[in-house]
């Protein structure tokens, strides 16, 4: 019997789906395929804004740090790595976007992100605080945005939107650049109770002898053919392994030596004729060592050979600082060093019949000036004897009688915990106000480490400059106290004009001088009384402390802690707060001398007084002497408690008296205005913005000013005026005076100045030791 079998389909078996990491892999697969999807040709052409940000920064960073290569060369290195970063970081960037699958240009925003991440970096390592750097990264991500996406708009002919971003963005850093900070530069003033002006011809301009220019060199430098075969004069190379231990190779391969074969190079000016002719060596400070500094001076180098001067300019650049390879241990005492072996190198030249120095050096005439850390290393080389006691170098250079010393915005580091004090030796230091570098008033110091064994010729002096900063006194620093990119944020709003501060320099420096190796007293007055030579000077204010070695001292108030004795007798006061103080600079560090603060604390009105007895000794030495008036220096100290700079102003001259009183009690007293108006101190702040300042360069600006201090002479005439039984050589006490609430002054060095040196025009014999 057959079977009936029926056909029953088998179904096919469900197709299976691939496992999950297939799919995952799949769907990364086709993210990132479409990684530019959203990049269309607006965005595309958008990057251009990216691409500028990056290159800025990277331009501005190796323009801070050049190679050595030249400018060209360093802005090409800047091209290429903002191209390669954003070539590299925006891709890889647009991937990851592509793989969150958010719908935006990818390419663009990896870009932006990118040129953002640089500028971070960039201005982190810059001495920019983290939140700091992030802001101006920010900052620059959004303006490079709304650029990149103007110039895609405009690209595309929407010319009213891309017009209107590309305002906005060009108007934005313009507008921060002009803002104002708030600080207040106040204006000399010229009271009637001034000083005539010099009768001589200014300082500042230029003499009457010829000169000419000429270097002397190893005659081997790679980068300079002023020092390699164009080399006037050729000179032996110095060893300093006695006091350099780290020279990097990559410091080597640039300069072409090492620290055992310094060179020894320089650029002269020195007048024709027959000479001999007073000797000045100038030493440039600490900058890029790629960017050449000695040149810088080329401007008084010329000045003074005009006026009789052999000027030199020493070349110290391989102990500068760079960014590929650091700076030589021990540089500080090697800059004096060398200064030491450049006046061993001289005096050789000078023995030479043939030579351009033949005959030509006054030995006992010689003075130094330096810049920033060569304004240090000037001061360190006047004393070398406490650093280089067992040194060739300092016997070689001995027969030089370094007579003044010059420092421009000196630095003033304790080098083998020692400091440099002169003896005897004439002293002036300038400094600005808005010095974004060497932003503390270090010059004072040594002007405080300064002294005098008894010659009524020497004399010490400062100037402090409002409105002048830090690298326009050498011509080749540029604009900027930071190096580039970190400068940038500093705000020269107020700053003077290069050629302005230039010219302060010039007409101080040959001034000074010419009183001190030159014997023309008549230029002494500058420094007694900066209004005596307003008439060649630019417009700003001006702070100048004078101390001559003949003033009869009566207060210094360093010899002790107790308030009511001073070095010429006893003190009391009454309505007043009155203190022994320290005088701080802007980072409320010592100066390393004591002031006497004078607080008014008399509650509605009424006046306090500080009062100084003579002892009978100062009294009977001032008939001896033939003292010619009351001499001391002041700083304003009312902006203290004051947080804006309107509130500053509106208290900026404090009411203060000066009353002399003699043994038969006839006094005389005089308004300090009426014969010296009293200045508000500069409150300068150095960023663009305030926020700035304390997140740039680990807050090292501090304090928007400090103590600095103006010299008062007050010649015993004008106080004879006002009473004339008053007897200038029976004086028993002499009395200071403050008159409105709240007032507070710094009193120091107060004293009487001899006759014949006096601010109102009489005359002294210079006497040149």
């Amino acid at each position: 019997m057959g079977m009936n079998l029926e056909y029953v389909p088998v179904p096919a078996p469900a197709p299976q789906r691939p496992r999950l990491h297939k799919r995952i892999l799949w769907e990364l697969a086709r993210r990132i395929l479409d990684t530019y999807r959203y990049d269309t040709q607006l965005w595309r052409t958008a990057l251009a804004g990216p691409w500028l940000i990056c290159f800025l920064v990277f331009a501005a960073a190796v323009l801070g740090i050049p190679t050595g290569l030249g400018t060209a060369a360093d802005v090409m290195l800047a091209t290429c790595a903002a191209t390669l970063v954003l070539a590299c970081a925006g891709n890889i960037l647009a991937v990851l976007l592509a793989l969150s699958g958010l719908r935006i240009p990818r390419l663009y925003a990896g870009s932006l992100l990118s040129a953002s991440g640089a500028v971070l970096l960039v201005f982190y390592y810059a001495d920019l605080e983290l939140e700091a750097a992030a802001a101006v990264a920010g900052i620059a991500a959004l303006l490079g945005g709304l650029g990149g996406l103007a110039i895609g708009l405009l690209r595309r002919r929407r010319f009213t939107m891309g017009l209107l971003l590309a305002a906005v963005v060009l108007a934005s850093p313009l507008a921060l650049s002009t803002r104002g900070n708030g600080d207040t530069s106040p204006e000399a003033s010229v009271s009637n109770g001034g000083p005539a002006p010099i009768d001589a011809e200014n300082p500042g301009e230029p003499g009457n002898y010829t000169y000419r220019s000429f270097t002397y060199g190893s005659g081997q430098d790679l980068h300079r053919s002023e020092y390699g075969d164009e080399a006037e004069l050729t000179t032996a190379t110095v060893d300093a392994s006695a006091y350099i231990t780290s020279w990097p190779k990559l410091r080597t391969l640039f300069w072409g030596f090492d620290h055992s074969s310094l060179p020894v190079n320089a650029r002269v000016w020195m007048p024709d004729g027959e000479g001999p002719y007073p000797l000045v060596l100038m030493v440039h400070g600490n900058h890029m060592m790629e960017d050449y500094s000695e040149g810088g001076y080329a401007y008084l180098g010329e000045q003074l050979a005009s006026r009789g001067f052999i000027a030199v300019s020493l070349d110290e650049n391989f102990l500068n600082y760079s960014a590929w390879s650091g700076i030589p241990d021990n540089d500080f005492k090697v800059r004096t060093w060398m200064i030491l072996k450049h006046l061993q190198q001289i005096g050789i030249f000078a023995e030479q019949s043939g030579n351009p120095f033949y005959q030509k050096v006054d030995y006992s005439r010689t003075a130094l000036l330096g810049h920033s850390r060569g304004g240090q290393a000037v001061a360190m080389a006047a004393d070398a004897g406490r650093w280089f006691k067992n040194d060739p170098a300092l016997a070689a250079a001995a027969q030089f009688h370094i007579a003044s010393v010059i420092a421009l915005a000196p630095t003033d580091k304790a080098i083998d915990n020692q400091q440099a004090r002169l003896e005897d030796v004439n002293y002036l230091t300038l400094q600005g106000a808005r010095d974004g570098d060497v932003h503390d008033f270090y010059g004072d110091r040594q002007y405080i480490r300064s002294s005098f064994t008894g010659a009524a010729s020497s004399f010490k002096s400062s100037l402090y400059i409002a409105d002048a900063n830090h690298s326009q006194f050498n011509t080749s620093w540029g604009l900027y106290d930071q190096s580039l990119p970190a400068g940038l944020f500093l705000d020269r709003t107020d700053i003077m004009d290069g050629v302005a501060q230039r010219q302060i320099a010039k007409v101080y420096v040959t001034a000074f001088l010419e009183a001190t190796l030159d014997g023309k007293e008549v230029y002494q007055d500058l420094f007694r009384d900066y209004r005596s030579g307003l008439q060649w000077l630019p417009g700003t204010a001006y702070y100048n402390r004078f101390q001559s070695g003949g003033d009869i001292v009566v207060a210094t108030f360093d010899e002790d802690r107790n308030k009511n004795t001073v070095t010429g007798g006893t003190a009391e006061a009454a309505g007043l707060a009155w203190r022994e103080e320290v005088a701080k600079d802007r980072e409320s560090k010592s100066k390393a001398t004591y002031g006497l603060v004078l607080e008014h604390s008399t509650k509605g009105g009424g006046e306090g007084y500080y009062s100084i007895k003579l002892k009978n000794s100062i009294t009977s030495g001032l008939a001896e002497s033939g003292a010619a008036g009351l001499t001391f220096s002041m700083a304003n100290r009312n902006a203290d408690s004051k947080d804006t700079p309107d509130a500053v102003q509106a208290a900026a001259s404090p009411g203060v008296e000066v009353e002399l009183k003699d043994s038969n009690h006839a006094t005389a007293r005089l308004s300090l205005n009426e014969v010296m108006g009293i200045l508000p101190l500069p409150q300068t702040r150095f960023t663009l913005l305030p926020w700035l300042e304390e997140r740039m360069s680990d807050g090292k600006y501090g304090d928007l000013s400090e103590a600095v201090f103006q010299t008062y002479e007050l010649p015993f005439e004008r106080f004879i005026e006002v009473e004339p039984g008053l007897d200038p050589d029976k004086l028993s006490e002499i009395t200071f005076y403050l008159q409105g609430e709240g007032d507070k002054i710094m009193l120091d060095d107060i004293g009487f100045y001899l006759k014949g040196i006096s601010m109102e025009g009489s005359k002294q014999t210079a006497i040149i030791q």
